[in-house]
């Protein structure tokens, strides 16, 4: 690496980065810098925290042994990154099912010494959990990551359709299908305020 490589002034884009990153490998580590803590958050929201440290890392680790493969057309390498998580998160897809289920059946335990008004607001809150977590479940997977990336992450459908590596067509079909069935679940309430509030 020449002294000017070292010294260039990073590019502004990620797709500017990677591609330097080719010739100087540290310069991936702009990459995690830039996009890791909203990997780790789409990533404790599907699977929990513990397992959200482990393919954060993975996540990072197979996109720079992919970083030769990725398309310089793309300027924000975000997109990407969510597609490399989502098929992680494919891997713990039993896991995933099994702990919205368990959501289901035990809840969290309502705290004993709040008021009667805390504890009422805690039960529904509960209540309503339990019913998301029951619709999520049923979800195809495929559905499932659809909504998620956008009621989670706020991408938009072109980037889910980057993502997943689909048409946006099928971003919208799955998006339909999926909101109809968690909408049904939960009695018609609105889906992103649940979702909001379920990841927060």
């Amino acid at each position: 690496m020449s002294r000017t490589e070292q010294h260039a002034p990073e590019p502004a884009d990620d797709a500017g980065v990677i591609e330097r990153s080719l010739r100087i490998p540290e310069q991936f580590g702009v990459i995690f810098d830039r996009h890791a803590p909203y990997i780790h958050r789409y990533l404790a929201r599907r699977l929990g925290t513990a397992v959200a440290e482990d393919l954060t890392a993975e996540t990072f680790l197979v996109a720079f042994r992919k970083r030769d493969r990725y398309d310089r057309e793309r300027r924000d390498a975000r997109p990407w990154l969510y597609g490399i998580a989502t098929n992680l998160v494919a891997q713990h897809r039993r896991d995933e099912v099994r702990q919205f289920r368990l959501h289901q059946v035990m809840g969290p335990a309502p705290d004993e010494s709040c008021h009667a008004d805390r504890v009422a607001a805690i039960a529904t809150a509960q209540a309503t959990r339990q019913e998301l977590h029951t619709a999520l479940a049923t979800l195809s997977s495929a559905d499932r990551d659809a909504l998620l990336l956008v009621a989670w992450e706020q991408l938009t459908y072109e980037e889910v359709a980057a993502a997943l590596g689909i048409p946006v067509g099928t971003v919208r079909s799955r998006l339909n299908r999926a909101r109809r069935k968690v909408r049904e679940a939960l009695g018609g309430s609105d889906l992103t305020t649940d979702l909001e509030e379920e990841s927060s």
